[in-house]
């Protein structure tokens, strides 16, 4: 009886594979033989999958978004529901600080989505990928933050739309900046630095 494979299950295999190939090698040695090898597997059964490096690409930039947004999503639950969420302040930061290199998972994972965002630089396919999962990341920062500002956590003044873009860049550059430097970027740092932006917001400053 021939074996069934599940589809789903066998590109996402490969999606990791391919961030392996990442993260031990870097973007310029992804191929599909060496996915191929990496996830072992047979290139044939690769090509059975994606058609060509490019759709493997864009397929494993989204398994790596969708990784990032189920840890984040546990916590925007958490955060949006007005009966459970017992320490706002605390939740608020504990979810934005999903999107910053605090561990060895998340060092792992800025270093892959850096590597990503180089290429979009140089491909119009990846680069919208990578505009549609950024406004994602705006959206969401910025529903946080308008909830906020309805039970009274933020200025009634505040502007939720300039803020999101101000937080959304914070949160980009210090993840940049911990995975270019991260002896001088250490996660207590990079936390200090949200509390303290976190604290302006409330004041209005």
């Amino acid at each position: 009886m021939p074996k069934i494979v599940d589809p789903v299950a066998r590109r996402r295999a490969v999606a990791q594979a391919v961030l392996a190939v990442v993260a031990r090698r870097g973007l310029e040695h992804v191929s599909l033989r060496n996915v191929a090898e990496e996830a072992g597997l047979a290139i044939g059964s690769v090509r059975h999958y994606f058609t060509d490096r490019d759709e493997l690409m864009i397929f494993t930039m989204r398994e790596l978004s969708h990784r990032i947004e189920e840890r984040v999503r546990l916590h925007a639950e958490r955060l949006l529901d007005p009966g459970g969420c017992t320490d706002r302040r605390r939740s608020t930061e504990q979810l934005l600080a999903e999107f910053l290199p605090l561990d060895e998972i998340r060092r792992e994972e800025a270093g892959l989505w850096h590597a990503f965002t180089a290429l979009a630089h140089l491909r119009p396919d990846v680069r919208a990928c990578a505009a549609e999962m950024q406004q994602a990341m705006h959206a969401l920062v910025a529903r946080v933050l308008h909830e906020a500002q309805g039970v009274g956590a933020l200025p009634h003044a505040a502007d939720i739309e300039l803020e999101s873009t101000r937080l959304t860049a914070l949160l980009d550059g210090l993840t940049l900046q911990a995975a270019l430097f991260p002896d001088r970027f250490p996660p207590e740092l990079l936390q200090q630095v949200l509390r303290r932006h976190l604290d302006t917001l409330r004041s209005g400053e």
